[in-house]
Parts: structure tokens; C-alpha cells; sequence
């Protein structure tokens, strides 16, 4: 694209002055900004690859998809604000709705945190794990026009509400929590031409909880959001795309401020894909 090729200059104009970059090119844009606004919505659908949950240590570790009802597809949605700054510093605040409500009709007892849900009966399952995540990237190569590799950091928190309930209402057992994940985030892109690019991003880590938060547990924990998409330059301001995303991750331990019921032990992993259309829109 011709904007593109004016990157290389603008990059030491922006980093050299405290005032605009002042240019004009073949498409008659006659100002670049040092900072960039843009909006970025998706929305698709998601399939469960395989998911799987244990409360407490004498607990069924539960199969959602076999036994729980996630065996078809579920609606699925994110939006994300981005500030680009002097062309290499990138900031991205994202929010990703996650929502899963089932209902089925148990094949064998299960135990959720000393529970007993017997076999034959139906039950309400809810699995609500929305995240907010903040983001940085710095740019690795501001000189390569049609290329682009940002590397950073991310810091996400997950707001967690995980139910089983009888659809009588007489047995109920609930687990919620709020916590801060950081993770490193690596973000490509390759202009395949002056209107077609493909783009790879990824969040992700796996490491000790206990020794990020200080806790004399050990609690393991992981998270990756990995996606590929093809995006199409619709405008000058304006992108569609496809998006294909593996969303995975979980944790494994005993958490110490559990106050019951149950003792506390926690395994919790899954692994999703989520295909979406979506659209950019940068704002003047």
C-alpha cells in the first residue's frame, strides 16, 4: 500500500519532533498523527475441543463435552480498543465475553465438592469466564514496510463463576473467583499485497501461580490465546477479517482462602476454538 511506504520517514520525524509529521502522499493524505486510534469487534462462533473439571480432591473430574452438554457450537464475541503511539509503541484494552449454559441429564453420579449429583437426573450447568486484558507491544521492526513484529507484555483479569445446580433447586455448588494473570504477547503481520494481510497474535504462559501471587500452595496455571487471521483493507480506514483462535488454558492446586464447602483443590482445563468475522475501524 502507498501509505505504507511513507513509514520509514515518518518514523524519524514523529521520534525526532514533538510536532506532527507533515507529508503528503499519492491518496491525498496530508497528515500522519503521532498516535493512532483504533476500534476492533469480532463475532463468531465457538466449539469445545475438550474441557474438563474436578472440586475437591475426592471431586469428579467432570467431562463438559462428553457429559456436560458442550458438544455443540455456542455463540462467541470480543472487542478491543488500540493506541498506536510514534508508530513502534502499541497499547490494547481488550474485553472477551465467555458464557456457556447448559443442561443435561446426568448418565452417572458426580461429586462436586462433597456433593453428590445423582445419576438420572438433570442439572443446570454454568460456566461464565469472562477477561479484561491489558496489553503492550513495542514494534521490532519499524523500517520493514509490508512486515511488522511487536513483542510486550499482557496483565489479564479473569472474573470466574462456575455452577452446578439440579434443576429442582435442591442441590447447588458454586465456585468464583477474580485473579490477575500477566503473560508475554508477540503480534505479526505480513501485507500480502495493498489490500490483502495475514496476521498472527498470541498471549500466553505457563508458570507457578503460587510463586506470581505469593502463596504457599502450589498451584500450576496456563494460558494461551493464539489466532490467525486474513484480513481484507476494505478503506483507508476501515478492515474486515477472519479469524481463527485457539483459546486454552487452566489451573491445578488448592487454593488457601477457600472456606469451604470442599477443601479447596481445583483442576480446571480447557481447550476452545473460535472462528469469527470482524472488522477495524480507525478513527481520524
Amino acid at each position: 500500500m502507498k501509505i505504507l511506504k511513507l513509514i520509514i520517514p515518518l518514523v524519524y520525524l514523529v521520534l525526532s519532533i514533538p510536532t506532527f509529521a507533515q507529508t503528503t502522499d499519492s491518496l491525498g493524505e496530508k497528515e500522519k498523527k503521532p498516535f493512532e486510534f483504533r476500534a476492533v469487534a469480532e463475532l463468531g462462533f465457538l466449539s469445545v475441543l475438550s474441557h474438563k473439571v474436578q472440586f475437591g480432591q475426592n471431586g469428579t473430574y467432570f467431562d463438559y463435552k462428553k457429559d456436560g452438554g458442550q458438544n455443540v457450537l455456542f455463540p462467541v464475541g470480543r472487542v478491543s480498543l488500540e493506541l498506536d503511539i510514534k508508530e513502534r509503541n502499541t497499547f490494547i484494552l481488550l474485553y472477551q465475553p465467555l458464557t456457556i449454559q447448559t443442561q443435561v441429564l446426568l448418565n452417572e453420579d458426580i461429586v462436586v465438592d462433597d456433593l453428590v449429583f445423582p445419576a438420572n437426573t438433570s442439572v443446570d450447568l454454568l460456566y461464565n469466564f469472562p477477561f479484561y486484558r491489558i496489553s503492550y507491544l513495542r514494534e521490532l521492526l519499524p523500517n520493514k514496510p509490508r512486515f511488522a513484529l511487536g513483542v510486550g507484555g499482557s496483565v489479564q483479569l479473569r472474573n470466574a463463576t462456575i455452577t452446578f445446580e439440579s434443576t429442582d433447586g435442591e442441590r447447588f455448588r458454586t465456585n468464583r473467583d477474580v485473579g490477575v494473570v500477566p503473560a508475554l504477547k508477540v503480534r505479526s503481520r505480513y501485507d500480502l499485497s495493498e489490500v490483502v494481510y495475514l496476521e498472527l497474535e498470541a498471549d500466553g504462559i505457563y508458570a507457578p501461580i503460587s510463586y506470581l501471587n505469593g502463596s504457599d500452595n502450589e498451584v500450576k496455571g496456563a494460558i494461551l490465546d493464539a489466532s490467525i487471521r486474513s484480513g481484507l483493507k476494505v478503506t483507508k480506514d476501515i478492515n474486515a477479517f477472519l479469524n481463527l483462535r485457539y483459546l486454552g488454558g487452566g489451573a491445578v492446586g488448592t487454593s488457601e482462602d477457600e472456606s469451604g464447602p470442599g477443601d479447596g483443590y481445583v483442576k480446571n482445563w480447557l481447550h476452545f476454538m473460535t472462528v469469527t468475522a470482524g472488522l477495524s475501524y480507525r478513527f481520524n
